[in-house]
């Protein structure tokens, strides 16, 4: 069933109430847009808390971030930058999360990607979770920092700042959030117990073989990484964001150039 206009910014508030009382946004934190077609998308304000909106507070703005409707007292988020970025670089999306989840945040302040597989829901829903290089907020750095990353991925954590997750409707994004969320608050609590332990390899790729039997939409290394004659993400800690192609390889026979090098062969 197709929704209306006001039915979608109902939506909105609705998700800016779950997130901001899950405690991933503080105070005006955060930003959700929805799109409505090639060159219509609505948005959350500036400047106003998620977990206070009613529809009249949502936005409407173009393709170029630029406002069509907004009601006196509200303007689109300064982060609409970010959220053009993804639709434009990824047709099958619908709606983009803006968050800065505690244990997910976390881990973006300390630097370090959610990569280690730990549990099956989250290998086969998110895969790896890389980080996007620091952007100063509301510049075209963080587009830029994020763009490398949406062609094989659905969520990534922003360096010092937050999470970005986006899906085909705006609860799936919603709950990739959530997702991200859980499992970083998991990794996190896994660590303090000594570490969590790892599925290997051949697990992973038994997961993704799930994943693509199951016909998930999005974005996912399970399509990124295997057969390409690398180690996947969830393995080696790494995201490529190549083809796997020449330059794959040169980097590859490079690497075991000097390794063999350095033992002396």
């Amino acid at each position: 069933m197709v929704q209306n206009e006001y039915e979608i910014k109902k939506q909105i508030c609705d998700i800016g109430k779950r997130i901001y009382n899950r405690n991933m946004v503080a105070a005006n934190d955060g930003n959700i847009s929805v799109k409505l077609n090639d060159n219509e998308f609505l948005c959350t304000p500036t400047g106003v808390s998620k977990g206070f909106m009613t529809p009249e507070f949502i936005c409407k703005v173009d393709a170029e971030g630029k406002v069509l409707q907004a009601n006196k007292g509200f303007r689109p988020s300064s982060e609409i930058k970010m959220h053009m970025r993804v639709y434009a670089k990824r047709p099958d999306v619908n709606a983009v999360v803006h968050a800065h989840p505690t244990f997910a945040t976390a881990f973006a302040i300390a630097g370090i990607p959610l990569t280690q597989p730990i549990m099956p829901e989250a290998v086969i829903a998110l895969g790896c979770v890389p980080i996007a290089p620091y952007g100063t907020p509301s510049t075209m750095e963080i587009p830029d920092a994020v763009e490398p990353y949406l062609e094989h991925f659905d969520a990534v954590l922003l360096e010092s700042h937050g999470a970005l997750t986006w899906s085909g409707d705006l609860l799936a994004a919603y709950h990739k959030m959530e997702s991200v969320e859980f499992y970083a608050e998991l990794l996190y609590k896994a660590r303090q117990l000594g570490g969590p332990k790892e599925f290997d390899q051949k697990t992973v790729e038994r997961l993704y073989e799930i994943r693509r039997q199951m016909g998930l939409p999005g974005r996912h290394p399970a399509d990124l990484c295997q057969n390409k004659g690398t180690a996947n993400c969830h393995n080696c800690g790494k995201h490529p964001v190549g083809d796997g192609g020449a330059d794959s390889q040169a980097l590859i026979s490079e690497i075991t150039k000097k390794v063999l090098e350095s033992l002396g062969k």
